[in-house]
């Protein structure tokens, strides 16, 4: 058999099902990432020779992979919001962002060290990489389309939408100060100055401004520019999406700050510069058709590492710790921090509950692992993996029937609709 031309049938038979399945699995209680996480996990067990996808072995291949996944799925996340940014309008996001995230940080950090064995260093990267809410796997739960109707922006969904935009950016300096403590020691004191200045204030300022500076300068191009022939949006051209993803990614990235932050923010500040231009719908559709690829290639190599080894570490402290991070942590840590916020207490509950965790996890481990050497990395991988296949699978048979019944009591009994985003079938 040669395994390049399996490898092509294989990416076709992807392509093809990543088009036909989210028709297909409309208002079910299944998810496109579980189907996928279970069609990685036959292939590599049915297909022996296919080499083994370890994160372990290939960190920087993890780590690319991943990266792009992220940054494409953060345009997409920052195109759907409707929401003009505010203190006021953004209080939930805010709150899970400065309350939940740092807590649930310190809750898995501690757990890992105290429960777990993991050492402080391991124990801090655990915590860091299971934090943030993920942007590639939780589409069931997010703002659909932009320039929707104005009820399709409910709380439930405006709140996980903008929280696994932003806190990826913002998970960031916990995942070096887990670098420093595995290179410079556990004693904060040979480091705390300098990652606050550097990894904290200046890597974040720096992240928010190249966001905002791109993302004006494109809306102007897009939109406002006197030239006809540069006006991007009368072309409506899709790819354009990427060019603006990259663009902002890379240009903070080489002045020293969070590309991932800057990625979103460019994103707010396009769809600031003309709220209501259809151009907005052209961007998105072309970002969550190549976000849906690269998702297909992410799960089914996940996959293929589960039943090649990645859990094999795995024991019962760490499999208790995963299932704490995703049944106990986020969800008491979230609905603490939303104590006032808008919202009624089961649209709270829902916000709390699904906390997805999925592929951010792997890029900040394949990032932190490929800077350091950390003691027990192969148990944080395991655990780490083991938490998102809890979470792929718990939250994608969860997050259909919930998400429509928080609607039909938002909405009255009598009312029935789809779930934003998801267009009627043909």
């Amino acid at each position: 058999m040669d395994l390049l031309d399996l490898t092509y049938a294989l990416i076709g038979v992807g392509a093809l099902l990543a088009g036909l399945l989210p028709r297909l699995l409309a208002n079910r209680p299944l998810s496109l990432p579980i189907v996928f996480l279970a069609l990685g996990m036959v292939v590599f067990v049915l297909v022996p020779d296919l080499p083994a996808p370890d994160p372990l072995r290939y960190p920087d291949l993890t780590e690319r992979i991943t990266e792009i996944g992220l940054i494409v799925a953060l345009m997409g996340a920052g195109l759907k919001l409707d929401r003009p940014t505010g203190w006021r309008s953004w209080s939930s996001t805010w709150r899970l962002l400065a309350i939940a995230m740092p807590v649930t940080i310190a809750a898995t950090a501690f757990l890992g060290w105290w429960w777990v064995g993991l050492a402080p260093a391991a124990a801090m990267l655990l915590g860091s990489a299971l934090a943030p809410t993920d942007p590639v796997l939780a589409s069931d739960v997010q703002v659909g389309q932009p320039g929707g109707a104005a009820d399709e922006e409910d709380e439930v969904r405006f709140a996980l939408t903008s929280e696994a935009g932003l806190n990826d950016g913002l998970a960031f300096p916990f995942v070096y100060a887990a670098i420093a403590m595995a290179t410079l020691g556990a004693d904060p004191r040979g480091w705390l100055a300098g990652w606050v200045l550097e990894d904290v204030l200046f890597k974040l300022a720096v992240g928010v401004l190249g966001g905002v500076l791109v993302g004006r300068l494109l809306g102007a191009l897009f939109f406002r520019t006197r030239m006809e022939v540069l006006r991007l949006a009368t072309q409506a051209e899709g790819f354009v999406a990427l060019a603006a993803t990259f663009l902002a990614y890379g240009l903070t990235e080489v002045a020293g700050g969070y590309g991932f932050l800057a990625v979103f923010v460019c994103a707010r500040s396009i769809r600031a510069s003309e709220k209501s231009h259809s151009y907005h719908e052209v961007l998105h559709d072309f970002v969550e058709q190549i976000e849906r690829l690269i998702t297909v290639l992410l799960l089914v190599l996940f996959g293929g590492a589960v039943v090649r080894g990645l859990l094999w570490p795995l024991g019962w402290p760490m499999v208790a710790l995963g299932l704490a991070v995703v049944l106990l942590v986020r969800p008491v840590t979230a609905r603490l921090s939303l104590w006032g916020a808008p919202g009624t207490a089961r649209e709270k509950v829902a916000i709390a509950a699904f906390g997805i965790r999925g592929i951010g996890s792997f890029y900040y481990l394949a990032y932190a692992t490929a800077e350091a050497d950390f003691v027990g990395a192969e148990q944080v991988w395991a655990t780490a993996g083991f938490v998102v296949v809890v979470s792929v699978v718990a939250h994608g048979v969860a997050a259909t029937p919930i998400m429509s019944w928080l609607d039909r009591t938002r909405d009255g009994p009598a009312t029935s609709r789809l779930r934003p985003g998801r267009r009627e079938p043909r």
